[in-house]
């Protein structure tokens, strides 16, 4: 009996340790349920205090097309108005703008010198008188080969002041008057507003220089007004017509 009542005692006390254990695994458990909650609110709060701290994200600037770029001005010169390069005829006392492509110290504006020359660098003196532009830009080309590889020259007229004529005496206005390819002396007198009502028509001539020498040439007036101009005259840059 006594046996019997030891083994019930040491069971009562092992029943009652398994219960204590059983009670404690369940508190370790909620325990553990309880701290992962608290962290999960925590962290979640944490996010949604960032989520509304943080700044709104800047929306990114548009992107902006590139410029195009400008062409570059032109350099080239622009000459003197109403001149056809392929027709006019370069005199005396002209002004020429001559550009050497690539070639800042041969380009430049030439007179032409009275004796109808121009000087250049490498080249040295050169007609021009005589000459339209582009036939001179093609005299200049050939004489540049011997120094530059394919040269490209270009001839502007600056100042057409060889092509000109004079209209002095008894006209509307006196003094020079720009003369166009195929003027004759009745339009070089109407280009200087015609005769006044003094003016001697029977009287007209034209001076004119060739060779160190001045010629007198006259010109009929009254039969150019009627069409039967026989003479003929053919102006020349340089004339001067005197109206008496």
């Amino acid at each position: 009996m006594e046996a019997e009542g030891s083994w019930m005692s040491e069971n009562g006390k092992n029943l009652k340790s398994d219960r204590n254990e059983g009670s404690g695994s369940k508190s370790m458990k909620w325990l553990h349920v309880g701290v992962f909650v608290l962290v999960s609110t925590s962290v979640y709060a944490q996010g949604a205090a960032e989520k509304q701290g943080a700044p709104a994200q800047s929306t990114p600037p548009a992107a902006t097309s590139p410029v195009a770029s400008q062409p570059a001005p032109s350099t080239a010169e622009k000459g003197a108005p109403d001149i056809d390069n392929a027709r006019y005829v370069i005199g005396p006392d002209d002004s020429l703008a001559i550009t050497v492509w690539k070639e800042p110290t041969l380009s430049g504006t030439i007179p032409v010198r009275p004796d109808g020359m121009i000087s250049m660098a490498l080249i040295g003196d050169l007609r021009a008188a005589g000459r339209t532009p582009m036939q001179l830009a093609g005299d200049i080309t050939e004489k540049l080969k011997k120094y530059i590889q394919d040269p490209n020259v270009s001839v502007v007229v600056m100042a057409d002041t060889s092509q000109r004529i004079f209209v002095i005496g008894e006209v509307a206005h006196v003094g020079p008057v720009p003369m166009t390819p195929g003027m004759t002396p009745l339009q070089a007198i109407a280009s200087g507003g015609g005769l006044t009502p003094f003016a001697n028509s029977k009287k007209i001539y034209i001076l004119r220089n060739e060779g160190g020498k001045q010629q007198k040439i006259p010109f009929n007036y009254k039969q150019a007004l009627k069409g039967e101009d026989s003479q003929g005259i053919a102006l020349k840059p340089g004339d001067t017509i005197v109206v008496p």
